[in-house]
């Protein structure tokens, strides 16, 4: 599976409840169940007005069939070619 980055852009995503972030999770793990594919979500990073999403699935067409089953927004999906943290530096 490759791994993307969906951006969702959400105005007021910053005043999100816990009641309306966990919706949003239940939502998400209702459209996983629904898809006939091999599909992980890794975690979201909640914004000012935008949700960043880390997901691993087959291809960006599987991430977009997500987003239409549980009816959240697209702004961008980005495949993450490369990952580096401090341990890339020696």
């Amino acid at each position: 599976m490759k791994k993307f980055v969906i951006e969702r852009e959400l105005p007021g995503a910053k005043q999100l409840t816990q009641a309306q972030l966990q919706e949003i999770a239940i939502n998400s793990c209702a459209a996983i169940d629904k898809l006939d594919a091999q599909y992980h979500w890794v975690q979201t990073f909640v914004v000012e007005d935008r949700l960043y999403c880390v997901h691993m699935a087959p291809d960006e067409a599987t991430i977009r069939l997500h987003a239409k089953e549980g009816g959240f927004p697209v702004t961008r999906v980005s495949e993450v070619l490369a990952i580096i943290d401090p341990t890339t530096s020696v």
